[in-house]
């Protein structure tokens, strides 16, 4: 009996390690996709802050000259 109980402790642990490995890889993933997310939204906030820039002193809403 305690020979079968130490297996099954022995093979839920292995069962749980494998899951923890899974689960550092999945977040170590995202950890990377959310870090590419951020360098594109920086870009796009560094275009739109340059398109502004160039903008500036133009009405933003102008009526086309045929209303």
């Amino acid at each position: 009996m305690n020979e079968e109980r130490l297996v099954n402790i022995e093979t839920k642990i292995s069962l749980q390690e494998d899951q923890i490995d899974e689960l550092n890889k999945t977040v170590y993933q995202q950890q990377k996709k959310l870090a590419q997310l951020e360098e594109v939204c920086r870009t796009l906030a560094g275009h739109i802050e340059s398109l502004a820039a160039a903008n500036e002193g133009k009405p933003a809403n102008e009526r086309p000259p045929h209303y």
